[in-house]
């Protein structure tokens, strides 16, 4: 059986810097490598996906469904093997959908994270790291920005 989790890629327009028009939402865990990563969380017994998004997305930055607009139009499925010192080569599926807040939104991170960054679509994809992120955040960028 593989693992299943769902989070939302967070953005917000600035409307101010040209060249920071839009900025995403990177968490740092404060756990394993200390990764950057939009809020996400293992989907529980009996809950969908969407529901796993929003409840992670609450828990880990202190975001309500309530202040998001979701692109549920825009679904971004990411499927690679885990192999950290908690699991050992198993599958994993990781759904996300953009979602926009207010800029003044104010971020309250839980336990599971040290740290939280608004950023360019360039440097998102620089402190994220892994190359299917990357390609995640791009997809939603150019759905955002057209």
């Amino acid at each position: 059986m593989s693992l299943r989790a769902a989070g939302l890629i967070i953005f917000r327009k600035t409307y101010s810097e040209p060249s920071k028009l839009v900025e995403y939402l990177l968490l740092q865990t404060s756990y394993g490598n200390n990764h950057w990563t939009p809020p996400k969380g293992h989907v529980d017994p009996g809950e969908d996906d969407i529901t796993t998004a929003l409840r992670e997305t609450e828990e880990e930055a202190g975001i309500n469904a309530d202040l998001l607009t979701i692109h549920q139009d825009t679904r971004i499925e990411l499927n690679y093997i885990v192999n950290n010192k908690y699991v050992q080569n198993k599958s994993k599926t990781v759904v996300y959908w953009p979602a926009e807040v207010n800029y003044d939104q104010v971020i309250t991170l839980s336990d599971e994270h040290q740290n939280y960054k608004w950023l360019s679509i360039e440097e998102a994809c620089l402190l994220c790291g892994f190359k299917d992120m990357q390609n995640a955040l791009l997809k939603v960028h150019s759905k955002i920005s057209n």
